[in-house]
């Protein structure tokens, strides 16, 4: 199966783990099994400045370094051991269990779809902790 993937000027991606950058509108079709991370799917280490967005920067790391990604699962796992810990709804903790089954089986660019909602889960988190203190 074929995955077609358009880029905006300027654009990034990561593809095996090498860092393109489109010039112009630039459409790829990728036609064998590769590792693919669009620019709003990359996280730079100096983002990663919460619980949930480290998550999802070690998650990432193992994904496209998949020789290296058990390098990266004590990471994982120190992560959302605290996460889990921090979020309190059950829709938050079933996410991380969704996540943590993903990571599980190597499965770590649909586990990346979980992090971002555990991101989501912690914004709210931080957002209600941050009015209650006020």
């Amino acid at each position: 199966m074929t995955l077609r993937i358009s880029l905006r000027n300027g654009e990034q991606m990561i593809v095996n783990g090498a860092l393109l950058r489109a010039v112009g509108r630039t459409e790829l079709y990728i036609e064998n099994t590769v590792t693919v991370l669009r620019g709003r799917e990359v996280m730079a280490p100096e983002d990663a400045t919460t619980p949930a967005r480290r998550l999802y920067h070690a998650c990432m790391l193992a994904y496209i370094d998949p020789a290296g990604a058990a390098a990266h699962h004590d990471e994982i796992i120190g992560y959302l051991e605290g996460l889990i810990g921090a979020l309190e709804s059950h829709e938050a903790k079933a996410a991380c269990a969704a996540f943590a089954q993903k990571v599980a089986i190597g499965d770590f660019y649909r586990a990346l779809a979980d992090c971002r909602t555990l991101i989501t889960y912690e914004t709210v988190a931080f957002a209600r902790a941050e009015c209650d203190a006020a």
